[in-house]
């Protein structure tokens, strides 16, 4: 089953064409890592798919159903979430405190000023489980300002996981991070359910290489290539233009 769909999608800013005809389909319960140089459209790819962005032409569709005019709000609301290259938290506000209120927004409830929002009704029991599956537990109520930036960045995953979305949007999740940091992200990701579609654009080619079913390969907003990581590592296009190796350098004689 197609979870997500693109159809020559396109996308300009005045005369630079950002989004160039993509079509892509991501299968159900799949890990797709977009990869590409700095001005490839990997992030006005995911401002379309998230719907912070509507294409000029084209469409997208969310397990049949075409959502290409739907807005950001809505599209979360189907099952489609993300989290941000930067972090998009709450920063005085306590880790449970940032959970419950996504986990609030996701059901429908509203905030009472005179009650907590951890006090509404499965709201502060879901936050917690929430943070426990991305190794928060012990951080629930740590003000994310007082946080480090590793953490910060698990916490914005865990939001986006507490909308409870089928499709998951990951920009740069390990963006910043140290390598101790990037291992527990690395670890973080490995662990996501299969029930779970993945869409991930991330630098770290060695994160790319494990996690991933797929890739691919942006180029000046075109798809340059795609296909299973021991494919894009042999592509002599992808090496010459994004991994910068000219074809045949470091190739056994």
């Amino acid at each position: 089953m197609i979870a997500l769909e693109t159809r020559a999608l396109e996308k300009a800013f005045g005369a630079i064409h950002v989004t160039q005809g993509v079509s892509l389909a991501f299968e159900q319960g799949s890990r797709t890592a977009i990869i590409g140089p700095n001005g490839a459209g990997k992030t006005t790819f995911f401002n379309l798919l998230a719907g912070n962005l509507h294409p000029d032409s084209g469409s997208i569709l969310f397990e049949g159903r075409d959502i290409t005019r739907l807005d950001a709000t809505s599209r979360a609301r189907v099952g489609i979430s993300r989290s941000f290259q930067r972090n998009n938290l709450f920063p005085e506000l306590t880790v449970r405190e940032n959970l419950a209120l996504a986990c609030a927004l996701r059901a429908g409830k509203t905030r009472n000023f005179w009650r907590p929002m951890s006090g509404l009704r499965g709201v502060g029991e879901e936050a917690a489980e929430v943070a426990a599956r991305v190794g928060l537990a012990e951080a629930l109520d740590a003000p994310v300002r007082a946080m480090s930036y590793g953490s910060q960045r698990q916490l914005e995953v865990a939001l986006a996981l507490a909308l409870k979305p089928r499709v998951l949007l990951l920009d740069e999740p390990t963006s910043g991070m140290s390598p101790e940091e990037t291992s527990l992200m690395h670890a973080l990701l490995a662990g996501l359910p299969r029930t779970l579609t993945v869409v991930i654009i991330e630098h770290d080619m060695d994160i790319v290489l494990d996690l991933a079913d797929n890739i691919v390969v942006l180029d000046y907003g075109r798809v340059l290539e795609q296909g299973p990581p021991a494919a894009i590592r042999a592509s002599r296009v992808v090496r010459d233009r994004y991994l910068g190796q000219a074809p045949g350098a470091g190739d056994a004689p």
